[in-house]
This record gives C-alpha cells, structure tokens and sequence, in this order.
C-alpha cells in the first residue's frame, strides 16, 4: 500500500506515520530526507531519532529518493520517508534545474513497481497566502503539483490537523 500523510507544520503527520509503520507489523526502514545543516535543524532530527524504536532501519538521503526505495522495498518491509518537502527544498536549491525534473519523474514513474508499503509525510504548504519571492512561489507550485500525483497514486491520503487525522482517500485507519 502507497500512503501520503500530510498536514502543517507540528500538525502530527510525522507522529502518525510513525505508529502506521509500527502498527503495520513489518520491518520498517526510515528514510530521511533531512539535511541539517544548523543547530535547529540538529535537534529536530534529535527528537525523531528519540522518537524511533531502535530496531528500525535508518537510510539518509537528501536527493535520490527513488533509487533508494527501489534499494530498499521489499515484501514484509515497510519505507516510511520523511519528509518530501525536505526533499523537495534540496533539489530546488541545487544548481541543476533539471534534476528536479528527473529526480520526480522517477519517483512517479517506478512507485508501481514497488513492493511492500510505503508511507510518504510532506508538509501541506499550498492553504496560506502566496510567498513573495520567485523561489519559495517555486516551492509551493512543485508541493502542490507533487502530492497532486502522489495522491493520484496512492491508496491511502491522510490530512492531519491539530494530531487528528482526516482520510482524503483510501481505507480508515
């Protein structure tokens, strides 16, 4: 099953996806598209790190996201990656537009082909008023056009508000 959890910052799509991955019964690797790169940055991390049974798997990677779930998916195994923002932001802020480009398209492409469950969290950025500067426009066009066809591909798309979750599509919880 493909999941997408998504919601606002501190709205507990991370939480969420945590206790699916515990709760699917499989063995769960964490893919962390994090990069971080300050003191802040640090201790988000840390607390997730806290937050994870130790048993679970862990690959960081910043850019190819679809290389790595083709790497890792399996029958009995469940990918929890968090989060594709972060992901997003770190090909937006390479110097390669057209990575992006390729780097989304393979992971759109090959998600049928994957075995096992995978559950995606992202943040939800397109429900506040439009940025000013050119890049972060960029950004929320390229979120809203990416979980757009994630949702297209999923089974299941989660909105998490306040730590409540409300199913867009798919199965209840």
């Amino acid at each position: 099953m493909l999941q997408l959890i998504l919601g606002g910052a501190r709205s507990g799509k991370s939480r969420l996806a945590e206790k699916l991955a515990s709760d699917s019964g499989l063995d769960v690797i964490y893919i962390a598209t994090s990069q971080p790169l300050d003191g802040e940055m640090n201790q988000r991390v840390a607390v997730h790190r806290e937050r994870r049974p130790a048993e679970w798997g862990l690959v960081e990677e910043p850019v190819e996201l679809a290389r790595v779930l083709r790497e890792n998916a399996g029958e009995g195994r469940c990918l929890l990656v968090d989060c594709l923002t972060l992901w997003l932001t770190n090909l937006l802020m390479l110097d390669d537009p057209q990575r992006l480009v390729h780097e989304r398209e393979a992971l759109l492409d090959g998600l049928a082909e994957l075995p096992g469950e995978i559950i995606f969290v992202s943040n939800e950025t397109g429900l506040g008023v439009v940025p000013l500067g050119e890049l972060t426009r960029r950004y929320v066009d390229e979120a809203g056009w990416l979980h757009q066809a994630l949702a297209e591909r999923c089974q299941r798309v989660v909105f998490t508000v306040a730590g409540l979750p409300m199913i867009l599509k798919g199965p209840a919880l």
